[in-house]
């Protein structure tokens, strides 16, 4: 529903009264029985329309005709009389268009005003319709006309006028039978009763109007007999097959009208077969489906049991009490017996079971139903409905864990149930026992609203409960309700304030209003209803922001309507509910930020924790929505250190949330929150807290770091000092070590692509900003320059293909990168670009995932030193990959190069034995360590087998370091536990160091044989079958030397 509600125009007189006369007259004084033109139709229904758009103007204030409704009226009947005498006296037919539009216009009137003031006033005994008794033959001659224009069936309108018209001839005390021929006693009662049927099964108005006829025909005194055999022919019509429901429709019509307005002599003689037409009703599938059938069955069951209880008693209760303060209704107490008749309390049952139809016509009828009969039996009987009528609130909420927990059908449960206490409180049947219960589930229904697909439904319960709130302060001593006027003035303004349906807002503000003009004990009350009035909560807009904090304004609401807002509105299915529910927060929280805002915000991060989206959007806008206040009022209280700190043992939802949230606010704006900002996201990515976060929310959490840095950059020397960027920097390249494992996979690679992209990011805005930064140097150091790239680079050899080309394309972004604008670019000129550039193509990253193309480029940058480390270790962990598509193109390509190399080079440049002495030196850096020194065995592992080591057994340096290898391999050997390790340390020690033994050794026999053995067995196999093939072929060769 739109927040703008547009308002009808207000009228304080009949403003075009005169307007309305002359147009009127002027169709009066066109003669019905000449047919006009062509052209004179068309400007006479243009008159007609006229008339008619007027009426419709006045239809929501049509009481304001009423001082002009003779001169009206009577003129249009008058005409509408003439031409009826005319057709049944002279036989005249008339104009067809000219008889259906004066019609027409006597329904209008019908229609604004309704049939009763138009047909007669009670108070004044005023008739605008002809009620002679003469008229009786002219109207009922003129409705049985044979050949009549009202036997036309596009005169509905004539017909529907005619029989109100003998409706209202009906009710003229006077003896039908004069009007019957000799000897045909009871003719004319059986033509109006006989006219009268044939439109009672009509749909349209026909049958409206005939039902008023025949009720007001079984109602007179000489004709009370007819209402007894048209029960019979009701009775046979509804257990005919294929009954019509149209005409069941009028029946009920018909027979409801006559027990409300016939006597109780009357009505109590036929009692039992109005019953049985209940019953055959009810047992009809085609009738008890159709909802007004229903209605009507209801209708007619609560008033037989009215009309078979006495009435006028009094029974002490409190009607309601005046402005002024006097009570009015209550009577003395009457002590006397009555004994309820047995059909009255079966009647209750069905109506206690009506209350939970699944149509509000229904219901509501039945509460209405309930209260009437309530009202004529005594205290007791009534406490004992209403406990009965407050114990259908539980039938559903016993098994429901809250108010939202209910099942749908608990609506219609909900919404007849508050329709019952609301009429039984208008009529002051609540004792002072049953009060706080009724109050305890009306403050209860103010909330009902059930999540339904993409919609709610409820809004009718809490209207219905607004009406029983608004019906307590008219019935109920002001003393009575005081203990309960915080609770229900509490609960009032947050529905009118906060609710989403236009409709509630303006019921719960009616019902404050009543309580405060009437009781004067809901506090603050005329200044809030100055605040809550009916047009101030009519916009949704409005009442949030507006309306809203200023009633906040008060003690006694501010904490119920933050509530209201946490607890309902922030979880409700329409996000510009919460949306709005937010804002309002906010600007509740402003009164008192210190207080408020704590509060709010815990409250807020509970609803983190859920799993309904709409919990979590709530949460987050809240959150956000304080953050601004805070914010704006520049205050730099722990808070946000404390909300941190929940945000670090929340759950892993919140924690992913977390990063992203810190990543996307505009610090230029909110610079106060920055510091709290990078201190929580370096905590929470330290290696060393006790509960290490999920991989997801650490991936979020350094995405957020170059975010930051992007966002301050234009003046990043104000925001941010250089230990702090220098911090970032530091954090991101400890990233790039991530190799955590789980279910998935190597899910560490996430934190790595991650640190890739901020690293780059990061260096790029910084440089490009480089002018603007004072001590350009301090933030962005030459070695954490040369670092960063060093790790890129290494991240751009690994196993992963996915890591490797993210890698590559972030690493040439950095080798194109221009200088910064400092004077002391130089600097930061990357090691080897002209090699970088000269392997790599301008730009070219196409193929960095694939191994084939890149290892023989990539193994060539271990001769520039800065990169060397990084390079070797990345491509000593790709050789130990079971990828094949990675491991044989990268061991080709390092066999290759490793033979390219000279042993011992004396000038700059690389050589084999530094080759190896590196892969020395990376083993014994953590010799505990398998995931360390396995891949370092595997990287020798294939260098022996590519001959790649041959030309270092005749350099003495050469096999110096071959012997420190065979120190790593034998050491500790005994306790090693680790399988593949021991596999390694074998296939290493058995191979090389025979072979080398055999070089260095003069046996005295040829040895070549056996080299041959050592230099062609695959080593890399199944170490059980070397041995095997390995031992048989040695001892054949050697078994002349023992």
């Amino acid at each position: 529903m739109s927040d703008e509600v547009l308002e009808a125009k207000i009228f304080a007189t009949f403003e075009k009264y005169g307007e309305f006369l002359i147009t009127q007259q002027s169709c009066l004084n066109l003669d019905l029985c000449e047919n006009p033109s062509e052209e004179d139709d068309k400007k006479e229904y243009l008159l007609f329309k006229r008339l008619s758009g007027i009426l419709d103007e006045y239809q929501e204030q049509s009481y304001l005709l009423d001082p002009y409704l003779e001169n009206m009226v009577e003129p249009v009947v008058g005409c509408l009389r003439s031409h009826a005498k005319a057709s049944v006296f002279n036989n005249r037919t008339g104009s067809p268009g000219r008889i259906e539009r004066l019609a027409t216009l006597l329904y209008s009137y019908v229609k604004c005003r309704g049939y009763k003031t138009i047909t007669f006033r009670d108070e004044k005994a005023v008739r605008f319709f002809p009620h002679e008794i003469a008229d009786l033959s002219i109207a009922l001659d003129f409705l049985r006309l044979p050949q009549g224009l009202i036997q036309d069936p596009n005169q509905w309108a004539l017909r529907y006028v005619v029989l109100i018209w003998l409706s209202l001839i009906c009710m003229i005390p006077f003896d039908l039978s004069q009007f019957d021929e000799v000897g045909h006693k009871g003719h004319t009662a059986t033509a109006i009763e006989s006219s009268a049927k044939l439109f009672i099964g009509k749909a349209g108005l026909e049958r409206e109007g005939a039902a008023l006829l025949l009720s007001r025909l079984y109602t007179r005194q000489d004709t009370t007999k007819c209402f007894r055999l048209f029960l019979e022919w009701s009775q046979s019509h509804f257990e005919t097959e294929g009954i019509d429901v149209i005409s069941a429709l009028g029946i009920l019509q018909v027979i409801c009208e006559v027990v409300k307005s016939g006597s109780a002599e009357q009505i109590q003689e036929v009692y039992t077969r109005l019953f049985a037409v209940s019953r055959t009703i009810d047992g009809s599938q085609i009738l008890s489906n159709n909802t007004a059938v229903r209605k009507y069955r209801i209708k007619l069951m609560s008033r037989v049991a009215i009309r078979l209880l006495p009435g006028g008693l009094s029974f002490g209760r409190r009607k309601g009490r005046n402005l002024t303060g006097e009570d009015r209704g209550a009577g003395t107490i009457q002590q006397f017996d009555l004994e309820v008749p047995t059909e009255v309390e079966d009647v209750l049952e069905q109506l206690f079971n009506a209350l939970q139809d699944k149509d509000t016509v229904v219901r509501w009828s039945a509460a209405k139903g309930i209260a009437r009969i309530s009202d004529r039996l005594p205290s007791d009987f009534s406490d004992q409905i209403l406990e009965t009528i407050l114990g259908l609130f539980s039938i559903h909420s016993i098994a429901a864990a809250s108010l939202y927990d209910l099942p749908a059908i608990a609506e219609s449960t909900w919404h007849g149930a508050c329709l019952a206490c609301a009429e039984l409180t208008r009529r002051g049947l609540v004792s002072e026992a049953g009060l706080p219960e009724l109050i305890e589930w009306m403050l209860k229904a103010l909330y009902f609203d059930l999540r339904k697909g993409a919609h709610s439904i409820g809004s009718n319960v809490r209207d219905a409960a607004a009406y029983a709130v608004w019906a307590l302060a008219r019935s109920q001593d002001p003393s009575k309700l005081s203990p309960f006027s915080e609770s229900l003035s509490q609960r009032l303004t947050a529905v009118a304030l906060y609710d989403r349906e236009i409709h509630i807002r303006r019921a719960a503000s009616a019902a404050f209003q009543e309580h405060v003009g009437r009781n004067s004990l809901f506090p603050h009350g005329i200044d809030v209803l100055g605040k809550t009035d009916f047009y101030a909560v009519s916009i949704r807009r409005n009442a949030f922001l507006m309306a809203a904090p200023q009633v906040a304004q008060h003690q006694e609401y501010r904490i119920s309507l933050m509530n209201h807002i946490l607890n309902v509105t922030l979880r409700h299915w329409d996000p510009s509910m919460r949306e709005l529910g937010s804002q309002s927060l906010r600007a509740i929280c402003i009164h008192d930020l210190n207080t408020l805002g704590t509060i709010a915000i815990e409250k807020s991060i509970h609803l983190l924790d859920s799993i309904d989206v709409s919990d979590l959007h709530g949460g987050l806008l809240a959150l956000s929505e304080i953050a601004i206040a805070h914010c704006e009022s520049g205050d730099q209280s722990p808070r946000e250190a404390r909300m941190r700190e929940e945000l670090n043992t929340s759950s892993p939802t919140i924690q992913q949330s977390l990063g992203i949230l810190l990543g996307a606010v505009d610090y230029s704006t909110y610079n106060n929150a920055l510091p709290e900002a990078v201190s929580c996201l370096l905590e929470f990515v330290r290696p060393s807290i006790p509960s290490k976060p999920n991989i997801e929310a650490r991936r979020n959490c350094y995405t957020a770091m170059s975010r930051i840095i992007t966002t301050v950059a234009a003046d990043i020397s104000r925001y941010l000092p250089a230990e702090i960027v220098v911090s970032l920097f530091e954090s991101l390249l400890k990233g790039l070590d991530d190799y955590s494992t789980d279910q998935r996979g190597d899910v560490g690679s996430w934190i790595r692509v991650a640190c890739i992209r901020s690293l780059t990011t990061a260096i790029e805005v910084l440089v490009r900003n480089a002018r603007t930064i004072t001590a350009f140097d301090t933030y962005l150091p030459p070695p954490l320059f040369y670092s960063a790239l060093s790790g890129i680079l290494k991240q751009g050899v690994e196993r992963l293909d996915n890591v490797r080309q993210e890698a590559g394309q972030c690493f040439l972004r950095l080798c194109y990168l221009p200088f910064p604008d400092v004077q002391t670019a130089a600097k930061w000129q990357l090691p080897g670009s002209s090699l970088l550039k000269g392997l790599f193509g301008s730009g070219d990253t196409v193929n960095w995932n694939e191994a084939s193309w890149l290892f023989p480029k990539v193994v060539r940058l271990l001769e520039i030193t800065e990169y060397r480390p990084s390079i070797l270790s990345g491509l000593v962990f790709s050789l130990g990959s079971k990828t094949d598509s990675t491991h044989r193109p990268l061991a080709a390509s390092i066999v290759s190069y490793a033979k390219s190399l000279p042993v011992v080079n004396e000038h700059v440049g690389y050589d084999l034995n530094t080759l190896v002495n590196d892969l020395v030196t990376q083993a014994k850096s953590n010799l505990t360590s398998n995931a360390n020194v396995i891949p370092v065995l595997q990287t020798f592992t294939v260098l022996l087998e590519g001959e790649a080591l041959a030309s270092l057994c005749g350099d003495p340096r050469g096999l110096e370091s071959l012997r420190l290898l065979l120190n790593i391999v034998a050491r500790n050997i005994s306790r090693i536990k680790s399988v593949p390790r021991i596999h390694e340390c074998m296939k290493i020690n058995t191979a090389e160091s025979i072979y080398v033994f055999l070089q260095g050794t003069d046996l005295g026999t040829d040895t070549d044989a056996v080299e041959e053995v050592l230099l062609e067995t695959e080593w890399s196999v199944n170490l059980l079958l070397v041995s095997l093939i390995f031992d048989e072929k040695f001892n054949t060769m050697f078994q002349g030397f023992h």
